[in-house]
């Protein structure tokens, strides 16, 4: 079985005047499809890099980088704008709804950029928006709508290309602990209906609804394995101990 994202001895490397340093610092991961994915790690640790790499938002300094089995390590940035268009879906913490255009607008703005015809991007924007329960809305603004609502567009936004991942980067890290639940229960309902999902989290608890965990400290994978908060807390608790990575 071909995994649906494959990292091969990943590194990224930034120069900061006479020294280095390394975002990533090789790693090497699979991810099959329909699992949901959290990957997970504090400020620093080198999963928002991972998430920019899986998300064709940059690519890696050296190591390759395979989705759905085609090497995408070092595209021209037109050739990532055509995968990103295609293959992925992104649900951020701040929403990034465009405030001047209604919540359907909103949803079919990637639908506009695939060339799609009005009358297919209408369609498609209003089935996703209905199965986020939010098709009566849709003539309305953003600022008329509830956090939680906002951050259900941008779910059904990333639905509306039929993705081959979607990519929740801290989804509920604006939102109250109620709705926030909310939001995380809608994901586990779109992992159950097929979708494969990656999870980008700075919190435990939240990566431990997901069904698989990577946590990444220091650039690289400290953690693969079962959601056990237990687990996979105490390897992090003691990487911050005694200053070690134990890979996995």
């Amino acid at each position: 079985m071909t995994p649906l994202i494959e990292f091969r001895d990943i590194y990224k490397i930034y120069q900061m005047g006479d020294s280095e340093v390394h975002a990533i610092d090789g790693i090497s991961m699979k991810v099959y499809k329909g699992e949901f994915l959290a990957i997970v790690g504090q400020s620093g640790s080198g999963k928002s890099t991972c998430m920019n790499i899986i998300g064709c938002l940059d690519v890696p300094t050296r190591g390759e980088y395979f989705l759905d089995g085609r090497d995408v390590s070092h595209m021209t940035d037109d050739e990532q704008a055509e995968i990103r268009n295609k293959k992925l879906g992104f649900i951020f913490q701040q929403y990034n709804l465009i405030p001047k255009l209604t919540v359907l607008q909103n949803v079919e703005l990637p639908l506009l950029y695939a060339g799609l015809s009005d009358k297919e991007q209408e369609t498609r924007a209003l089935n996703s928006l209905e199965r986020v329960g939010l098709r009566d809305k849709a003539k309305n603004m953003p600022s008329q709508l509830s956090g939680g609502q906002q951050q259900r567009v941008s779910i059904a936004r990333a639905l509306a290309g039929d993705p081959s991942i979607i990519l929740a980067d801290e989804p509920t890290g604006a939102l109250d602990s109620k709705t926030g639940k909310e939001v995380l229960g809608f994901l586990k309902q779109l992992h159950s209906e097929g979708n494969t999902i990656v999870l980008i989290t700075h919190d435990n608890t939240i990566a431990a609804q997901a069904g698989r965990v990577i946590r990444v400290q220091d650039g690289r994978v400290v953690y693969d394995g079962e959601p056990d908060i237990a687990k996979f807390a105490t390897v992090a608790h003691a990487g911050d101990e005694d200053g070690e990575n134990n890979e996995s």
